[in-house]
């Protein structure tokens, strides 16, 4: 498999000198699941905020497919084929379901001429096809929503945009059961359409299970790395000493 994302020794952080994370470097590959664990305060977000833009590294490169995208703003992400899944809600409280879902897409179609108006509706109905749920609620203003129900509106959105590599961050924080196993199989879904998907999540065993790769992130540097089948040997055992949890 070819690689679709590559950070090359990032350094970044917030305030002045104090770095969170320090010279980090991992890989996501195409059409794969690459998961990245880490305690609380690791630096698993300001990854991700690497990544998209909001957060400019110090040092190291950004690589999407082959170009650096370092410091690229986040309006332009999904224009290149990124999408990111945020810890929280997205959306914009007033405005209905189906204008949340389609406003990205139809903001994609007028800076860059695609996808067309046939081809937004033929994705609404798939989408619709694909999270049948959303249905009764497509009125709804979104604000009104339960958690779960915010959570499914933001997958059907990144559905809709259908991103070469979707960021996905935290998805199953503070859900029921229920709901948790619903974004899990629409993460399962996203990976079966071949999208390159870095996960973050607090549920270690969930991610190592559904990950093609896994990196263990702790106090800003990547400290081991390996397959689901590495981590079930002494690997295994280190992860769980330096992320001080059982699983």
């Amino acid at each position: 498999m070819s690689s679709v994302l590559a950070l090359d020794n990032v350094t970044a952080g917030y305030v002045g000198d104090i770095d969170v994370l320090r010279s980090l470097s991992l890989t996501v590959e195409a059409g794969s699941i690459t998961g990245l664990i880490g305690l609380n305060g690791a630096g698993k977000s300001t990854v991700m905020k690497a990544i998209c833009g909001f957060l400019k590294p110090k040092a190291g490169r950004v690589v999407y497919q082959g170009n650096d995208i370092t410091g690229l703003a986040p309006h332009h992400l999904s224009a290149h084929g990124i999408w990111y899944i945020p810890q929280e809600s997205s959306l914009f409280p007033y405005m209905s379901v189906t204008e949340n879902l389609r406003l990205p897409l139809e903001g994609l179609s007028r800076a860059t001429g695609s996808p067309d108006r046939a081809e937004i509706d033929r994705r609404f109905a798939d989408m619709l096809e694909k999270f049948p749920a959303l249905r009764p609620k497509l009125k709804a203003q979104a604000g009104d929503l339960s958690g779960g129900q915010q959570k499914m509106v933001e997958f059907a959105k990144a559905w809709l945009m259908r991103p070469q590599l979707c960021l996905i961050d935290e998805p199953s924080i503070g859900l029921s059961p229920k709901i948790v196993e619903e974004v899990f199989g629409w993460i399962k879904l996203f990976a079966a359409e071949q999208m390159a998907i870095l996960l973050v999540d607090h549920n270690v065993r969930r991610v190592i299970a559904m990950s093609q790769r896994i990196y263990v992130l702790s106090l800003g540097e990547i400290t081991a790395s390996g397959t689901p089948e590495d981590f079930q040997g002494n690997l295994h055992e280190q992860v769980k000493s330096w992320l001080g949890i059982n699983f």
